[in-house]
């Protein structure tokens, strides 16, 4: 590092960022539950981004790639004089990189790579299966991350923080068919109790996937959404907000005027969360050495901040900007079972559910759905459930009732009206 920062201050470069990360982590690939194989890592990476400004000096641009430790000071040279040209070609308007800040003094809880491995493992032993369903395969991956950002502008800090996701492959069959559903986890340390309560969730859907009818054309509906598909939507809200977007006039929403017209379902309170239990985004600083805080972004539906990388913020005059790691989208004002009244779809496996962050729309095919008539639920599959954001936000309701994905914090189950369901069945 020292050779590598000893060739930047005496190149041309305008401007310069290094992030080096190590990696320590425990890797385990198991099928059903034997140990196919397992391993042991230890890596480093080193990537470098150069700034260079115009000869006027009113455009910048920065072009990045990976350095390796072992590369001679000749080759290292070459490589910056290399980024030092492309990033002369490239004509951004002019900012400054973020200045040295205090950040809030940041403690983990306390683990080892060895007792995350250890509790992963002993879940998986102790999942209740049955003859029709039942776990397929599993992959571990535990790593303790070790971040060290420098900058030309004086920025020196590193962070250490754990890093946790495990993958699994669940299995349902009947006598005349087998399917697949895949999860990922990601977490900090191992959320034993989360991730067996999702796992049996989860075989439970494979069970009813087996027994779906063809999806009715309803027209517009009431649709519930939850887990990963509920994130989709909060992430709209937290993308509209988000600098890069208003910069580029992709987000109209202004600071102190609603995000939406005519709300009158339940109002968003959108927070930046500098830490979040057992969250693998729990940082004390973003990429770019800016400090992390709390902060409402909106509040009972009023826009109250941006938030975002150096560059687009101070485009938009937020110098005191940084990307969030962790955020929440507060509960509504009914009960899960409140918002589970009535007639609606409750849709949980998707093909791929979209929220386009720019135009609003959403879209999803169904794999797995449950109609809901008021007195029998029947699983359905198979047709879309499509939409507007701007429109469907309007009458949205929202359970008080939270559930934590990663780190994600939203209700546990959002409610759209009039969301135009397709199906294809009778």
């Amino acid at each position: 590092m020292e050779r590598l920062t000893a060739i930047l201050r005496g190149s041309k470069a305008d401007a310069w960022e290094i992030r080096e990360t190590r990696t320590k982590g425990w890797e385990f690939y198991f099928i059903k539950h034997q140990l196919d194989q397992h391993r042991v890592k230890e890596v480093r990476h080193v990537n470098l981004t150069v700034y260079k400004k115009s000869e006027d000096g009113k455009n910048i641009g920065f072009a990045n790639a990976e350095v390796y430790p072992d590369d001679t000071k000749e080759a290292l040279a070459k490589q910056i004089d290399s980024l030092i040209y492309s990033a002369g070609l490239v004509k951004n308007p002019v900012y400054t990189l973020n200045q040295p800040k205090e950040a809030e003094p940041f403690t983990h809880e306390t683990y080892t790579v060895r007792d995350i491995s250890k509790d992963f493992i002993q879940l998986m032993d102790e999942l209740k299966e049955t003859e029709t369903e039942y776990i397929n395969s599993y992959e571990i991956f535990v790593n303790e991350e070790t971040v060290r950002l420098i900058t030309s502008e004086g920025i020196d800090v590193t962070e250490t923080s754990p890093s946790s996701m495990m993958e699994v492959v669940v299995n349902a069959k009947d006598e005349a068919h087998e399917i697949e559903l895949y999860r990922m986890y990601r977490s900090g340390t191992c959320d034993a109790d989360a991730v067996v309560e999702d796992l049996e969730k989860t075989m439970r859907y494979g069970r009813d996937r087996l027994r779906t009818v063809p999806t009715m054309h309803m027209g517009n509906v009431p649709v519930v959404f939850t887990d990963g598909n509920a994130v989709r939507i909060a992430e709209f809200f937290l993308d509209k907000t988000d600098a890069a977007l208003v910069s580029r006039r992709m987000s109209s929403w202004k600071k102190g005027e609603p995000c939406g017209e005519n709300l009158c379902g339940d109002k968003v309170t959108l927070r930046a969360l500098r830490h979040l239990d057992n969250s693998p985004s729990n940082r004390a600083y973003d990429r770019e050495g800016a400090p992390i805080k709390d902060l409402v972004l909106i509040d009972e539906g009023i826009v109250k901040a941006y938030h975002g990388n150096r560059m687009f913020s101070q485009y938009i005059g937020n110098e005191d900007s940084f990307i969030v790691s962790n955020f929440e989208m507060s509960g509504g004002t009914a009960s899960e079972e409140e918002i589970r009244s009535g007639a609606y779809l409750e849709a949980v496996e998707f093909s791929d559910f979209q929220v386009d962050s720019l135009t609003g729309d959403i879209f999803g095919e169904i794999r797995l759905a449950y109609w809901h008539d008021g007195n029998t639920v029947t699983p359905v599959s198979g047709g879309s459930v499509s939409g507007n954001m701007n429109e469907l936000m309007k009458t949205m309701r929202m359970s008080r009732e939270m559930k934590q994905l990663a780190g994600v914090r939203i209700p546990a189950a959002i409610r759209l009206e009039n969301v135009t369901l397709s199906g294809n069945g009778e």
